[in-house]
């Protein structure tokens, strides 16, 4: 028998399900046990996708047509296996890794690619802003260096200039007046000498010729604040020996002689190493005051005047 030419039966005759209904079971329709439908139903051999009538289409069908039931049909291979065949659409597709039928897992999304990238992005942002917070702290920090260097300190403030002071002098006593001894007004023979060194007034030049009766230095003290006691410092320098003179206030004479000892007791006759510092409580006016250290008769008055300046009397 050759395919075409099975019997007289038609396609429509062949009803696979002939045996489930009344006119079936008349013309002797059984269950399936050799092929489905009518006696003497055809199963023809017919290419994939030209049967139309009561059959599924050809993307439904299995790889190799069925003839009698259970019985795979020799006649029959499909179109992809045949040589120079395309591939199927399945195994062209991106990440399939099956071979013609397809069938394996497709490759989802680069997730992980993507969380590198974000987390790239959200370090340089992080980075970039410590950066620009870094930049801002710097430029603050260099604007208060510079402010601070622009403003004195307190302690720049109240230090004296070394001419004008005495190192012994307190810096916080530094905001009242002192100078150096031979900015004094000089009068009874009194000169400015710089000949023994050690003194501390400016270029080391100091008073001299205060060792003859009526030898004075005159200081007019301008800016007191207050009407109070003070403490007059004078830096001097004699030879080993004792000395002393007359403080006069205001042209008020103390009754007290103003004392220029050898405190340090230092040897006699050393002039270089006879400097010291004596001082003596005053009562000065609020405004303008006027201080004179005369060598009196009965004062033994062998002595360099040096710097001159006044504190604020310390509490009892």
């Amino acid at each position: 028998m050759t395919p075409g030419s099975n019997g007289a039966s038609t396609p429509e005759d062949d009803d696979p399900f002939g045996y489930l209904y009344a006119d079936g079971q008349a013309n002797g329709a059984q269950p399936p046990s050799g092929g489905y439908g009518y006696p003497n139903s055809v199963n023809r051999v017919r290419p994939v996708g030209t049967r139309q009538y009561g059959q599924q289409g050809p993307a439904a069908q299995a790889p190799k047509q069925q003839g009698t039931y259970g019985k795979p049909n020799a006649n029959y291979a499909a179109p992809e296996t045949l040589p120079g065949a395309a591939p199927t659409v399945s195994s062209q597709l991106p990440g399939n890794r099956g071979g013609h039928g397809g069938g394996g897992r497709g490759r989802g999304p680069n997730t992980k690619g993507l969380l590198i990238g974000a987390v790239a992005v959200l370090a340089a942002v992080v980075i970039g802003i410590s950066v620009a917070m870094l930049s801002g702290d710097d430029k603050d920090d260099k604007g208060e260096e510079n402010q601070a260097d622009a403003s004195p300190t307190q302690s720049q403030t109240s230090e004296p200039s070394p001419s004008a002071t005495n190192e012994e002098a307190p810096d916080d006593e530094a905001e009242l007046p002192a100078l150096d001894a031979k900015a004094l007004r000089l009068d009874g023979g009194t000169i400015e000498a710089s000949e023994i060194k050690g003194a501390k007034a400016e270029g080391g030049v100091y008073v001299a010729g205060f060792n003859t009766v009526g030898a004075k230095v005159t200081w007019t003290v301008d800016g007191i604040k207050e009407s109070e006691t003070y403490r007059l410092y004078v830096r001097y320098g004699i030879p080993g020996v004792d000395a002393d003179a007359t403080l006069v206030v205001n042209g008020k004479t103390e009754s007290r002689p103003f004392g220029l000892k050898n405190f340090g007791k230092l040897p006699e006759g050393d002039w270089e190493k006879g400097w010291q510092t004596s001082w003596a409580n005053v009562n000065l006016n609020k405004g303008t005051n006027t201080l004179e250290l005369v060598c009196n008769e009965g004062n033994q008055c062998n002595a360099n005047l040096d710097q001159f300046w006044l504190t604020e009397e310390p509490p009892s």
